[in-house]
């Protein structure tokens, strides 16, 4: 397959019941038996020499009217933290994600130019309708790696669009009131790990990972298994390399079918409306 122009990463994702996702053994089960699926498609995987879990508060801002869901715009804030304590610095990520790349490409989420970002154009390929399918979306992220917390921004669209002008130009009054999606309350918990790594083929490696989404500690939302992967000038033309993973996420449905959870992506699962 052929990928669209200007795709800097590709990365796969399924949903995952929360059930028992709150127990070692239950993600153990999982990373076991997708490890079975790459033997049996002779993709390889290689186990991580560093399986730390990860810890962090994720929440999301939009206006009270949702104007950023309704312009395919995404606010995230990520607070890592260490055991119980939260750290001073967040990573905040402003993202375009759409179903046409254009319309993703269209808007720019690049920040002042005092504040260092990393740009992603991806595409995020999802569960279809039915198991065994595929459909993609596109984001256009600026990501922001060390923001001080207490200085994110000030609870307004003025605000906000200082730090990101592309936001600007969206039809919205400055003097919108800016807040957490679903309240003050709606913080995650995520709990990530990464499993290993895919080979799909030549330079077309895989970090593959699973986050759980928790409203406090034994009590999971949700969880995801994602696989993703940079692409660049080398890569890009290893159409073979592309086309197996799209195999292999579609064939991993199937071989999960009862692990898998109804829905799209965990933004929607907050906002409580698809995506």
């Amino acid at each position: 397959m052929k990928l669209k122009n200007g795709i800097t990463n590709r990365e796969f994702k399924l949903l995952i019941k929360p059930q028992g996702l709150e127990r070692l053994s239950r993600v153990t089960a999982l990373s076991e038996k997708i490890v079975q699926f790459c033997h049996q498609n002779k993709v390889g995987f290689f186990h991580s020499d560093n399986a730390t879990t990860g810890l962090r508060n994720i929440y999301f801002y939009d206006t009270p009217g949702e104007d950023f869901r309704h312009n395919n715009i995404i606010l995230r804030i990520r607070e890592s933290r260490q055991n119980i304590w939260v750290d001073d610095w967040c990573e905040v990520t402003l993202k375009c994600r759409a179903y046409a790349l254009d319309v993703a490409e269209k808007f720019n989420p690049i920040p002042k130019k005092s504040i260092k970002s990393r740009l992603r154009l991806k595409e995020e390929v999802l569960r279809g309708d039915a198991v065994g399918s595929k459909r993609s979306l596109y984001s256009n992220n600026a990501i922001l790696d060390a923001i001080p917390l207490n200085n994110i921004f000030d609870r307004s669209f003025s605000s906000v669009s200082k730090f990101f002008p592309g936001l600007s130009s969206l039809a919205i009054d400055k003097k919108t009131p800016l807040r957490i999606v679903g309240g003050s309350t709606n913080k995650i918990l995520e709990v990530s790990m990464h499993l290993g790594n895919l080979v799909f083929g030549d330079g077309v490696q895989a970090h593959c990972d699973i986050a759980i989404w928790l409203r406090s500690i034994g009590d999971p939302i949700v969880g995801e298994l994602s696989f993703s992967y940079p692409i660049d000038d080398e890569n890009r033309l290893q159409e073979k390399a592309h086309k197996r993973a799209d195999q292999f996420f579609t064939k991993l449905q199937v071989d999960l079918a009862d692990w898998l959870e109804i829905g799209t992506t965990k933004t929607a699962l907050v906002y409580g409306k698809p995506e």
